[in-house]
């Protein structure tokens, strides 16, 4: 059974998360965000934080506009969708994420290595798709099988 994606992003300011996420409607959905490190060009040659702190119940529409719109440098990322209304909390293992109201869970490693697990197989083969004809490296099924994540954390 597939449970995600894995891929690699290039190392260099974009929006590169709003291009994998294209498929997902992140305006549907509340949002946990792990607060880990990421910087967004504010112009001029300087940079602030994309976030301030770890997040919980960022609205969709405002990450939306954050990561399609704005040119951004994910160093570390930690990325948790829930239906909006519904207790938003860090899940932290795949049994967990399983267990709970989240819906997709998306982390980025050492601004290259982007995991995505998703529940709605549908959505999850148009993410696999949407990265295949972006031109992202590496794309390939996350499976029962290969699996070997025991945490959903970039920590």
């Amino acid at each position: 059974m597939n449970r995600g994606i894995q891929l690699e992003i290039p190392n260099n300011w974009g929006s590169h998360l709003g291009d994998i996420l294209l498929p997902f409607n992140i305006s549907h959905f509340d949002w946990y965000i792990g607060g880990e490190e990421a910087y967004q060009d504010t112009g001029g040659g300087n940079f602030a934080p994309l976030f301030q702190g770890e997040i919980y119940g960022m609205k969709g529409h405002d990450l939306s506009e954050i990561l399609e719109l704005s040119r951004y440098y994910i160093i570390f990322a930690n990325f948790k969708a829930y239906p909006i209304g519904e207790f938003i909390e860090d899940v932290l293992t795949y049994e967990e994420f399983l267990k709970s109201h989240c819906q997709l869970v998306l982390l980025v490693i050492d601004s290259s290595y982007v995991t995505v697990y998703c529940k709605d197989n549908k959505i999850l083969d148009d993410l696999y798709m949407n990265a295949i004809s972006k031109g992202f490296e590496k794309v390939d099924y996350i499976t029962d099988e290969n699996d070997f994540r025991t945490r959903l954390s970039v920590w």
